[in-house]
């Protein structure tokens, strides 16, 4: 189940760029300048009551123009619907509003997705790695890091001999 998608592109016409529905789910594409009031109509909306943020994560296409697409997954426990937000960004501007001030659960999930993929999160109240250690360089998650790492030490290597 999920909300009309038209009460959605009608309220936010500079904001949604496409919708579609797939396997019985709403999927919204949106501008990345919009992410933050299009998060505050879901979430406080009546007729829409997103109360809880399921997942954020993302996803690199090295050849696109906007090589990163940021994915939202949020569920309305009163209303029994969810939704998907998609909104790409660029490796140059690589970087989208923090949605913290309309979920506190979204600070961790920002934080991975920086952390292994680089995209930073505007006015996050802590936006630091959260897995990798702080002089790590690079993102794991990005296609363009090498699949056998950067000179670190195998996990094998620490382990004592049986």
């Amino acid at each position: 189940m999920y909300p009309e998608p038209k009460i959605i592109q009608e309220a936010f016409p500079q904001i949604v760029i496409n919708t579609k529905i797939e396997f019985g789910e709403l999927t919204l594409f949106i501008e990345k300048g919009g992410i933050l009031p299009l998060c505050r109509f879901l979430h406080d909306d009546p007729g829409m009551r997103f109360d809880h943020i399921t997942d954020i994560g993302s996803l690199d296409f090295p050849e696109d123009e906007e090589r990163f697409e940021v994915f939202y997954q949020f569920y309305s426990i009163p209303k029994n619907h969810r939704i998907r937000v998609k909104a790409r960004v660029s490796e140059e501007a690589c970087a989208i509003d923090s949605v913290t001030p309309v979920w506190k659960g979204a600070n961790f999930m920002e934080r991975e997705v920086y952390d292994m993929m680089g995209i930073r999160f505007n006015n996050h109240p802590d936006l630091r790695r959260i897995m990798m250690p702080e002089d790590f360089d690079g993102h794991p998650l990005r296609k363009d890091f090498p699949t056998e790492g950067r000179g670190w030490r195998s996990t094998f290597e620490f382990l004592p001999n049986t």
